[in-house]
């Protein structure tokens, strides 16, 4: 068995340049260490060029930023609610399911209700066809919130004319998929509005931070009075709606503004480890995060793999822990996340389904079948088909550190082959 690597092998981290320092200490000598200055006026104008969108709002996180698009969405649909309501009050919005529970919690801060939509194998993104099945089942949504996993494009065309079919609106979640394009065009720019994030771990970092992207100057000027705590335009502090404090400062800015000239460097070395691990594990029965070529080009922000389900041992999962029994020449999602956590290095689960997840477990989920799980209807797992827990089943996130070297990422295709020995 190989040792141990000496140095951790990550999952992905910060990849730093020395543009960023100078950024930081601009901010510091010219004492803008607040949320305002040329930091974040240059990366708001640099982010929004880039994506190809007229308005950038740099804000504390890509969460903030999804709130804020959420929130602005259904003020656009619904008006604006009563005092301390929310402005999804008592409605209900489609959401992708296979996610981090950051893309639908802002759902529950503006008192709406999710309803999850399946995945579909090609992206591993939300199924146009169960988003179909959806509006059949619940024609009065108007607002669907689509996240591109792992940095893949969602099938956006088939997405965006349902949406328009059925007169919803489309926030996009790009948080993971910055420089990520669909027909050429970047992620972020299909729906109304849209966040991204800077996350200490994303293709690009601030080590926090995040961006709402829109085409209008009206939402954009609403975005940052909302993130600023709402304050009117009166010479003492004036509030007439609630208000938020998410704007992003300018040190953060000033590291996003240091990173972004290798955003393309950072997508070109994280396809090459995408790349690597598919040439390495070709002779295994697995496959790699899938996604359309000639269609969309993903940023490959985290190299993913799903085992077959003939080589599949037996795993059981509960709410915190896993079993698996190991099998000659099967292993499973746990037993690789061992034995990589064995060598030091990090892998992880893929997300774990939000129809599955406790707190959402009884909101309605449509399946490509039209499958509603009403609120108050038991829900059998495997009674239907759920393509979102089997990839969370059979599937992982690889190490898709940039930092890691060659060597070290053909070491952990080493073990991984080990596993099915």
């Amino acid at each position: 068995m190989a040792k141990p690597f000496e140095k951790r092998i990550w999952l992905a981290t910060p990849t730093m340049h020395g543009d960023e320092i100078r950024y930081v200490q601009e901010a510091y000598d010219t004492n803008w260490m607040s949320t305002v200055g040329e930091n974040i006026n240059q990366v708001e104008k640099q982010v929004a060029e880039y994506a190809g969108c007229k308005y950038a709002v740099a804000l504390s996180c890509g969460t903030a930023s999804l709130h804020l698009a959420i929130k602005l969405a259904g003020e656009r649909l619904y008006g604006m609610p009563k005092p301390f309501e929310g402005t999804l009050q008592g409605h209900r919005v489609f959401c992708s399911d296979m996610t981090f529970d950051a893309t639908v919690n802002p759902v529950a801060y503006e008192n709406g209700e999710a309803i999850f939509i399946d995945t579909e194998r090609d992206t591993w993104n939300m199924d146009p066809v169960a988003l179909e099945k959806a509006f059949a089942l619940y024609p009065d949504v108007k607002l669907v919130v689509l996240v591109h996993l792992y940095g893949t494009p969602a099938k956006l065309d088939e997405i965006r004319a349902i949406c328009e079919a059925n007169g919803a609106l489309l926030v996009e979640d790009a948080a993971e998929s910055f420089g990520a394009t669909y027909h050429g065009k970047q992620t972020g720019t299909f729906g109304c509005c849209s966040a991204i994030s800077f996350n200490g771990n994303k293709i690009i970092t601030g080590s926090a931070g995040g961006m709402f992207l829109t085409d209008s100057k009206e939402d954009a000027e609403k975005i940052r009075k909302w993130s600023t705590q709402s304050r009117e335009a009166a010479a003492w502090y004036q509030h007439e709606e609630i208000g938020y404090n998410y704007r992003m400062s300018n040190v953060i800015a000033g590291v996003v503004r240091g990173q972004m000239p290798y955003l393309e460097e950072h997508i070109a070395r994280k396809k090459a480890i995408y790349e690597r691990y598919k040439e390495g594990f070709k002779e295994l029965p697995v496959q790699m995060n899938p996604y359309i070529e000639g269609e969309m080009e993903p940023n490959f922000w985290l190299s993913c793999m799903i085992i077959d389900a003939s080589a599949m041992c037996r795993q059981v999962r509960g709410e915190q822990d896993a079993l698996y029994i190991s099998e000659p020449g099967k292993t499973c999602p746990t037993e690789i996340l061992e034995v990589l956590a064995k060598h030091n290095a990090e892998g992880r689960p893929i997300w774990k389904p939000m129809h599955m997840q406790p707190i959402y477990r009884m909101n309605p989920f449509v399946t490509a079948q039209g499958n509603g799980r009403a609120k108050t209807n038991a829900y059998i797992a495997g009674s239907i088909e759920d393509v979102g827990m089997d990839i969370f089943n059979r599937g992982l996130c690889l190490p898709s550190d940039i930092n890691m070297t060659a060597e070290e990422q053909d070491c952990i295709i080493e073990i991984v082959k080990g596993c099915f020995a």
